[in-house]
């Protein structure tokens, strides 16, 4: 589903109430985290629930590699969040997710005024881990074979960093 399609259905309710369940249902069109994806690498800081996002990164076209997201948390309504922004983001170049500010969607959607403190802290975590995962992928050779979770412990050994 794209963001835009997302916008058409949220204007055609009229509720708040009716807005977050829609929310929460698109939560439920997330494909299921595979268990050894539920690690502390992929966990998203700064969220009040939890949540835990995958990256794949594939080999370019024109605007260098495609990012695809996989996320999940134990808060529905956060789950839908996650939906919104794998709409707005997965499938997408890193130069596109860099150059996307999710500010006129969330807007549009009224998402802004309607979101908790909590949970526009833990989207502006998610935004944020997104974008840096784009940023890392544009740094990077790209090999195929490699997972997103090797990507950042061979980061992190390189780095000399600890891997967690």
């Amino acid at each position: 589903m794209t963001i835009d399609e997302i916008s058409d259905n949220f204007s055609l309710l009229d509720e708040w109430e009716d807005r977050y369940r829609y929310i929460i249902e698109l939560g439920w069109t997330l494909a299921p985290l595979p268990a050894a994806a539920y690690v502390d690498a992929n966990k998203v800081q700064g969220c009040a629930s939890q949540v835990w996002l995958s990256t794949t990164v594939q080999p370019n076209g024109t605007r260098g590699p495609i990012l695809i997201f996989r996320g999940d948390s134990d808060a529905h309504i956060v789950r839908g969040l996650i939906a919104i922004l794998f709409a707005l983001y997965s499938g997408k170049s890193a130069r596109d997710i860099l150059a996307t500010d999710p500010s006129a969607p969330f807007e549009r959607l009224g998402l802004r005024e309607h979101l908790t403190l909590q949970r526009s802290n833990g989207l502006k975590s998610m935004v944020a881990r997104i974008r840096a995962e784009a940023e890392t992928a544009l740094r990077q050779p790209i090999d195929p074979a490699v997972t997103a979770l090797e990507r950042r412990h061979r980061f992190r050994v390189i780095q000399g960093g600890s891997v967690r």
